[in-house]
């Protein structure tokens, strides 16, 4: 007889681009202003061997750490707790970046994406307040219901789910990330007629102890380079990557909400068209 397959799992990396504030402390609107984004998205990343990627990442630091050509970098010295502590696109400069990228394009990576746009957000915010005086717009409300739309989407089966999320602030917000997750595995259930998942485990964690955060936040990156900048390059090198990207927002054909995925790209290359 043969031994039974041992239980898949599937890692998933959570983190967010962007941010979800509408509004400063005294109640007026940010959305459109310079310094506030225009979206806000939140990405999963389906990494086949976490523990591989964490051990290339290391060593990759650790190799342009070593190089002469980054000793004056800012971002490298290890006083400023940056890219000398983890990879982090913002705050990497260009040349690290590049070398990040042709690790992660080395990778069995999967990623996901969700885009909302705070115009739209903000249109629906200020109707729900004059249909219900009392409501009050919550960054965690945004947060929490794209954990909920990143999951509630088609991934493979396995097992178990491993999902590690990106901490946020100084509270814990696991019960919360959970409760969305529970929501999101309950709808797959209801819309499919199977549960995907015997067990999800869920943690927070922070980049420096989780590479599979470090890989997301670039894939998330290249995808808001391409909505705030209209910088498509970094998007289309990862694209191999990408499973799905759910612009919520998007109107195309009278109908809300679209979904780019290798049939329909994201970035349309007009060189084939021509």
């Amino acid at each position: 007889m043969n031994p039974p397959d041992p239980p898949s799992t599937l890692h998933f990396f959570v983190d967010e681009a962007g941010d979800p504030t509408l509004f400063d402390a005294k109640g007026r609107i940010l959305v459109g202003q310079e310094g506030c984004s225009k979206t806000f998205i939140l990405g999963k990343l389906d990494v086949e061997d976490p523990a591989a990627l964490h051990a290339a990442l290391e060593q990759l630091r650790a190799d342009l750490l070593a190089d002469p050509y980054f000793k004056r970098v800012p971002s490298m010295q290890p006083e400023r707790a940056k890219t000398a502590r983890a990879f982090h696109a913002k705050d990497d400069v260009a040349e690290v970046r590049r070398e990040v990228f042709r690790v992660l394009m080395g990778f069995d990576l999967r990623f996901y994406g969700v885009v909302r746009h705070k115009t739209a957000l903000l249109d629906y915010v200020q109707q729900r307040n004059e249909r219900e005086a009392g409501y009050r717009y919550r960054a965690d409300e945004l947060y929490d219901t794209l954990v909920e739309e990143l999951f509630r989407r088609y991934h493979p089966l396995a097992d178990r789910l491993e999902i590690c999320f990106a901490k946020r602030g100084s509270k814990s917000r696991t019960h919360a990330f959970r409760t969305a997750i529970e929501k999101a595995e309950a709808r797959f259930e209801s819309q499919y007629g199977i549960r995907r998942s015997a067990e999800v485990a869920i943690v927070a964690s922070t980049p420096p102890e989780m590479a599979g955060l470090q890989a997301v936040d670039y894939c998330l990156w290249a995808l808001q380079r391409h909505y705030e900048r209209d910088d498509s390059r970094y998007i289309e090198l990862i694209w191999d990557k990408v499973v799905e990207i759910e612009d919520m927002d998007r109107i195309e054909g009278g109908r809300k909400g679209v979904v780019y995925n290798k049939k329909r790209p994201l970035i349309v290359d007009q060189r084939a068209s021509q």
